[in-house]
């Protein structure tokens, strides 16, 4: 009897002993909750996500910028964490994620200190697609539309000097693009195509570098369908305008010919 009370006594020991095993193990992994709770720095987030996205650990920044995103409740870091995260997507070259992130924060935080950014980032996006006239006329389409908007919303932007000079090869290549689709269709004698576009060129970039050049296009597209007032008109004005242009003496040689 005895000997089966020392057993009962040791089994009821190792039980306890395993109950405070298990009650500690509960109070650890807690505590490590609680602690891993405690931790979360959106400051630190943001700046790991920043050493990261320069060592080009794209989808592991974004899993941290995500994160301040959905626990900043006070959205006092959720905006910086939304530029971060359209900031990443153009250092990856994904150009049209990147826009479409940079305008989530337009939506989410138009009066935000760095609305003005977000709009500019979205232009200079399009920008940096520009290749050439004949390939980058639409991205400059879209780039010339966002710098005006950037414009239009936010006067006091930042970027007014630098911007101008974008603004103004944006126009250019738009510009070239036209003149060059306008001489396409005279070459083929598809005159009045030809017209539409030189017409519509001089009349929105008025101050285009190769004007002379629309306008003699233009008076012989006139002068081929007949319209000889038109194409006299075309004439005079690129040798009014333009009196120093190579292509002047020309222009005066065509416009001598329609007074027979």
């Amino acid at each position: 009897m005895l000997k089966g009370l020392i057993t009962t006594m040791r089994e009821v020991r190792v039980l306890c002993i395993l109950c405070s095993l298990f009650f500690t193990l509960i109070s650890c992994g807690g505590a490590k909750e609680i602690k891993k709770e405690e931790i979360f720095d959106p400051e630190k987030h943001l700046a790991k996500a920043d050493k990261l996205v320069g060592e080009r650990e794209y989808e592991e920044a974004r899993k941290l910028l995500l994160e301040v995103k959905n626990r900043d409740t006070a959205k006092k870091h959720a905006p910086q964490a939304q530029l971060k995260l359209a900031d990443s997507y153009i250092r990856e070259g994904d150009i049209e994620i990147g826009i479409e992130e940079y305008k989530r924060f337009l939506d989410l935080y138009p009066d935000n200190q760095y609305a003005s950014y977000a709009q500019y980032q979205i232009a200079m996006a399009y920008y940096s697609q520009i290749e050439s006239p004949d390939r980058g006329s639409g991205a400059a389409q879209k780039a010339l539309h966002e710098f005006i908007r950037l414009k239009e919303l936010y006067p006091r932007n930042p970027y007014r000097e630098v911007m101008g000079i974008r603004v103004e090869k944006a126009k250019n290549v738009i510009a070239d693009g036209e003149f060059m689709v306008g001489e396409f269709y005279y070459k083929k004698e598809s005159y009045d195509a030809a017209i539409e576009r030189l017409e519509g060129l001089l009349k929105r970039f008025p101050d285009y570098k190769k004007a002379d050049n629309a306008l003699l296009l233009l008076g012989r597209s006139y002068k081929a369908i007949k319209m000889n007032d038109k194409a006299k008109e075309a004439f005079n004005k690129l040798i009014e305008k333009y009196p120093a242009s190579k292509l002047a003496p020309a222009a005066k040689k065509e416009a001598e010919k329609l007074k027979d």
